[in-house]
């Protein structure tokens, strides 16, 4: 094969550029700290660093998403708070509003401090975030979820949706609580039975928290769950008999009898602070069939005659409507009898027990949720950490083997010039 002048010229010059293109590249790849810097240098890393790289984008949103989401439970957190503290005091407050040395002033000035206490409990009620949303609408950020319409009537414009962050792959957790759920969904009584005083009352009858001994009974499918006692006072006798009678509202019949209600004297006697029970006593109940409700509770005192108390099951009565009834019984002038007014100190205190054990089982909740947030992230990191670790593996140059190879085709430059210069320099004069 001959082998011309041309030739030689164009395979030296070839060698050196294809030697001369490798040391850019590897020149390149020691400025960027990367070995891949085009899929072609290494397709299968590439495709597999591509993969790593969307699964860190994921890790990192969803590390965003619960900044955001501790940020907004925070946010809940502090004004649940706040309702935490306010409560305690309005309770503070009742309790010391059953002191029997208080005048009407002195009952005056302590409404005066709750309807302060109420308008701060609305504030926080329409707490918003800072980015104009409200912490208690629901779905409905922008809404304002509550407004007054009249003294102690407040209205709830939300709903009942709460809002959710994606924290992990498949978590999902809610960053908000309705405001329906933690001002508007409080049961009154114990939570499961209420008794109460009559309107009419003028004895000195004082009713206790009703009990449920037995809550299988209480919620049977017979019970109607809505009772009156009704009193009456013997005085033609000395000293005076105070009887009663139980009335299913649900038929308006006697469960003492098993007929409608008659005029009195009735079948039980009253002793105060003996127990009055929702469950057949024969004698003396003639009803010829046999009740039990499962309930019972105690009044203490003398009621008058034609004084009721009632027992229903509880039902939702709202924060702003426990706290008004409060101001209204403090603000009236003290023509009620002691009892009236304690019934209705009592029955306030149960509520605001409920409002505030509420509060404290939402509270609860969020302290899970963000500890649930908190561990997320502490995932997220693992993640983020490791997803670096394999990026690294599969681009990151090494430097010791690049810098040796560098050397290496520095040297091989070297030999290719050299020899070419031998090379191109041979000719048949040079012989002569």
């Amino acid at each position: 094969m001959r082998i011309s002048t041309g030739m030689i010229y164009d395979l030296g010059i070839t060698s050196m550029e294809q030697i001369r293109n490798s040391q850019v590249k590897l020149q390149e790849q020691v400025g960027a700290s990367k070995r891949i810097l085009t899929p072609s240098d290494d397709p299968a890393a590439s495709a597999a660093a591509l993969i790593v790289r969307q699964s860190q984008a994921l890790n990192s949103q969803l590390k965003n998403n619960g900044d955001n989401a501790k940020w907004q439970l925070g946010l809940e957190e502090g004004a649940l708070s706040d309702t935490t503290t306010l409560l305690q005091d309005v309770k503070t407050i009742a309790v010391y509003a059953g002191n029997p040395t208080l005048s009407n002033a002195d009952r005056a000035t302590l409404a005066a401090e709750l309807s302060n206490r109420y308008q701060d409990l609305l504030g926080i009620a329409n707490r918003g975030d800072g980015n104009g949303q409200y912490l208690f609408s629901g779905y409905q950020g922008a809404t304002q979820p509550f407004s007054e319409t009249s003294p102690g009537n407040v209205v709830y414009s939300g709903d009942a949706g709460q809002r959710l962050a994606q924290i992990g792959t498949v978590r999902v957790i809610p960053v908000s609580d309705s405001g329906e759920s933690i001002f508007r969904t409080v049961k009154n009584g114990n939570g499961t039975v209420v008794a109460a005083q009559g309107a009419a009352n003028s004895g000195l009858g004082v009713i206790s928290p009703a009990s449920v001994n037995d809550p299988i009974k209480w919620n049977g499918a017979t019970n109607p769950k809505d009772f009156t006692i009704k009193f009456a006072q013997d005085i033609s006798v000395v000293p005076p008999i105070t009887s009663y009678d139980i009335i299913d509202n649900a038929t308006n019949v006697s469960l003492l009898t098993g007929a409608a209600p008659a005029a009195p004297p009735y079948l039980r006697s009253f002793v105060s602070g003996s127990n009055i029970s929702l469950a057949t006593q024969s004698p003396p109940d003639t009803n010829a069939t046999p009740f039990d409700f499962g309930a019972m509770v105690t009044v203490t005192g003398t009621p008058a005659s034609g004084d009721t108390f009632s027992i229903k099951a509880s039902t939702n009565q709202d924060i702003f409507t426990t706290l008004h009834g409060l101001i209204t019984t403090l603000q009236t002038p003290n023509t009620l009898t002691t009892a009236t007014y304690q019934n209705s100190l009592n029955s306030a205190m149960l509520s605001l027990d409920n409002a505030l054990n509420n509060v404290l089982s939402v509270r609860t909740d969020v302290g899970a949720r963000l500890k649930a947030v908190e561990s997320a992230q502490s995932t997220s990191d693992d993640l983020s950490l490791q997803y670096s670790k394999t990026l690294s593996g599969l681009e990151d140059l090494d430097y010791a083997k690049a810098i040796s190879d560098l050397s290496v085709q520095q040297l091989s430059l070297q030999a290719a010039q050299q020899s070419f210069m031998k090379i191109s320099s041979l000719n048949l004069f040079s012989l002569l």
